[in-house]
């Protein structure tokens, strides 16, 4: 290979997209530059030493560094920490399709890291980064036997768009579907979609499989201008002649332990006749060439095993554990499983169980987004956990796994368009599922366990969305399509398609493919099979609940929203800030308020929010004729009592009306100042600035209609009162503090007053 630079270049969709390798990290085993745009991604290959495992030892890398889209990381230490959620997902993106295309056999350690160099927000760097690894590979020495393209399609405006711009992708798309294959057919699909049919997902596949087939065209000029000489492999065969004695000494034994239905106990049959054909055909440690000799006996045993499920499966339709092709597994649902919590569903699925819980916060509470896309915040996520207990082993707990990161994704974004928006709903969202046991199909337990833990917080989904995960076994000509497949299955199977969805479409989709011979047919069958089994379990939530509760748990803060008269915005508020803060300590709330007069309230219960929310009103409203008021007596003068009605606003109770049915000289024989009592008003004149009220006891006015206690009257009285910032009182309007005194003497002989009182007023 030359020094020289080599790029090649291919147009998608009005887009070119090139590859260029021969100018950076030039000692890499393989390296590429893939760029759309202003958007670049390096992408490297590298081969390491060799190791002796039974497994290929593949690292996937995506490195985020945030001057690509000219930011300066948020964190204490200003630098980028471990990888974040968007890196994690496009790494499994790239070894997905990557990983079952490597030869068997290849034991060197291999790593691919994509390093995002530059970010232009139009072209997402996640399918440069998944074109990158491939041609990365193709130009190195490592054996990689085929490219892989990767593209995106979107549906904008009711048409489908590929590889469309990030903002569409935000904003703008019904479908977001990543598509990987190689010129002959399609290895792995990723999907969010807001209830498309299946006939629309096949369509889309099929336009994406055209955009591919340039990609990977691409991938090998490059290849064949500037690849290095390969790596040869040496793939381990199967010993033919010990095969067939291990298939006829024990082969109907292991027919049998295969067969048994507990997950566990089929585990443990098959592990102790595997032992015993090591021991029987290894019987001596010390004999030379005990090693290599156990190591044949291992792959015939592990050919043996996979073929005979396999073809009982494929050709003699008889699943491990009994169950028809298209039978999905009992299922048990609670929910309001735990006490305290907002929301809680169990959903068991044959031995895979999942414990969701739904978490309600105040929009505050948000997730925030450093990353290098557009988006900044989210208000719903999910959560997923896969503890070591769920399959009977003993392991490490440090955090999410990069499985838990994906399948926590892909509920997630199954639930996404179902959730009701902050206008609706203004609470952010945090769903959690725990996997309490686990035989296959986990995520999608997950996503019928979060649906109805939603539910079951009463959060107002648009629909209950289910999920399914179907398999493909197949053997030549036969194949069969396999409803909720279980480990084994999975395990053992050529492809894994998960599908989730609601009655009227799908919301997610993942399928990875590990042979090439499954066509748009078998997709096809797959998503129909996938649909039906879809609707059954649908139907069986809706028998535990069959829409969101129509309150929320007691448990739950609330949040409130009322709308108040912009002009009343500075009396709720206060004199730098001094009435809000009041409220918020006084209900142990929070209190937003915009300039439109919009109010939130964040309370801890349901009690202390409605009470809040009554205090502002009651605050903020315009007193009429006919309401009624529990009041403070906040001062008794020679003609009557002031009442504070609302904080802001006093209404006078004339020394008549004190006492109904008596006469008394002193409003102080019955009245004193901070007394509480129930008044009601008879009388409001905005022009003189007064309210009159009487007592909610007097039997002139008790029972009365508006119309009636507009002409009882308030009693007799002086000339109408000012407003406390007029003469004698504060000095301004929601101005400077006037002495007492001076509102004393302008009280004198007054009926009462219509007034927003200053905040400043303690």
């Amino acid at each position: 290979m030359s020094d020289a630079v080599t790029r090649v270049s291919v147009e998608i969709a009005g887009q070119e997209i090139s590859f260029e390798t021969g100018k950076l990290a030039k000692q890499a085993s393989g390296a590429v530059v893939v760029r759309a745009g202003d958007t670049m991604v390096l992408s490297t290959a590298t081969r390491g030493n060799l190791r002796d495992v039974d497994f290929l030892p593949l690292t996937v890398d995506v490195e985020e560094r945030m001057y690509a889209a000219g930011k300066i990381p948020g964190s204490f230490f200003k630098r980028e920490g471990r990888a974040g959620e968007k890196a994690t997902l496009t790494a499994r993106l790239i070894d997905r399709p990557i990983r079952p295309l490597f030869p068997k056999g290849w034991r060197y350690e291999t790593q691919l890291v994509a390093l995002p160099m530059s970010v232009d927000h139009v072209n997402p760097y996640d399918m440069l980064a998944m074109n990158g690894a491939s041609a990365a590979l193709m130009v190195s020495d490592i054996p990689f036997p085929t490219p892989v393209g990767a593209v995106r399609i979107g549906k904008v405006d009711g048409n489908f768009v590929v590889n469309p711009d990030e903002e569409d992708l935000l904003e703008n798309t019904e479908l977001d579907l990543i598509v990987a294959g190689t010129d002959e057919a399609i290895l792995m699909v990723e999907a969010g979609a807001s209830e498309i049919p299946e006939a629309e997902i096949l369509d889309a596949l099929d336009i994406a499989h055209d955009a591919i087939k340039k990609l990977v065209a691409a991938q090998r000029e490059l290849a064949e201008r500037a690849g290095k000489p390969k790596v040869e492999v040496v793939v381990p065969q199967v010993d033919p002649e010990l095969y067939e004695q291990i298939r006829s000494a024990h082969g109907a034994a292991l027919d049998a332990a295969t067969q048994v239905e507990d997950k566990l106990e089929r585990q443990e049959a098959t592990k102790a006749l595997e032992e015993e054909i090591l021991s029987s055909f290894t019987p001596d440690p010390e004999a030379e060439g005990y090693a290599e000799r156990r190591a044949e006996v291992q792959r015939a045993f592990d050919k043996l095993e996979k073929t005979i499920i396999r073809e009982r499966i494929a050709v003699h339709k008889k699943r491990p554990d009994g169950r028809g092709s298209e039978e999905v597994r009992p299922i048990s649902i609670e929910v309001s499983v735990a006490p305290r919590t907002h929301g809680s569903a169990l959903f068991t699925r044959g031995q895979t169980q999942a414990f969701s819980v739904a978490a309600l916060g105040t929009t505050r509470e948000e997730m925030r987004l450093d990353t290098l896309g557009l988006e900044t915040t989210k208000r719903y996520f999910h959560h997923y956990n896969f503890p070591p207990f769920s399959v009977g082993e003993a392991g490490f707990m440090r955090g999410p796994k990069r499985r838990d990161i994906g399948h926590g994704a892909l509920a997630e974004r199954a639930l996404v368009p179902m959730i009701p928006s902050q206008e609706e709903f203004p609470y952010t969202i945090r769903v959690v599922s725990d996997i309490l046991e686990s035989n296959g199909s986990s995520s999608m337990a997950s996503v019928c366990g979060s649906s109805l833990s939603l539910m079951d917080a009463g959060v107002p989904i648009k629909h209950p969305v289910a999920g399914i995960a179907m398999g493909l076994i197949k053997e030549g000509d036969e194949y069969i399509i396999l409803t909720d497949i279980a480990g084994v299955e999975d395990h053992l199977g050529d492809m894994d398609f998960k599908v989730a969805g609601t009655e009227n479409g799908i919301t997610a989709l993942q399928m990875d493919i590990k042979i090439t011979g499954v066509t748009f047919g078998i997709m096809r069958d797959a998503l129909a099979q996938a649909k039906v089994a879809r609707h059954f379990i649908l139907d069986e939530m809706k028998k535990v609940i069959d829409a969101p509760r129509a309150e929320l748990s007691k448990h739950a803060p609330r949040i409130s929203t009322i709308k108040i008269d912009p002009e009343k915005i500075g009396l709720l508020i206060g004199k730098g800030g001094e009435t809000i803060r009041s409220l918020q300590e006084e209900f142990e709330s929070q209190i937003d308020v915009n300039d439109e007069g919009q109010v939130l309230v964040y309370a801890a219960n349901g009690e202390r929010g409605d009470a809040l929310v009554d205090r502002i009103r009651s605050m903020t409203k315009e007193v009429a004729v006919g309401d009624s008021f529990s009041g403070k007596v906040v001062k008794t003068t020679t003609f009557g009592a002031f009442v504070e009605l609302a904080k802001g606003t006093d209404g006078l109770l004339h020394i008549s009306n004190v006492a109904p049915g008596r006469r008394i000289d002193t409003v102080e024989e019955v009245l004193n100042k901070g007394d509480e009592i129930q008044v009601l008003v008879v009388e409001v004149d905005r022009e003189r600035g007064r309210i009159g009220l009487r007592l909610a006891s007097d039997p002139d006015v008790a029972g009365k209609s508006v119309e009636e206690l507009a002409n009882v009257g308030s009693g007799d009285g002086g000339p109408p009162r000012r407003d406390r910032g007029d003469r004698g009182g504060r000095g301004g309007d929601r101005g400077g503090r006037g002495g007492r005194d001076g509102r004393d003497r302008g009280r004198e002989g007054d009926r009462g007053r219509v007034r927003d009182r200053d905040p400043d007023r303690s």
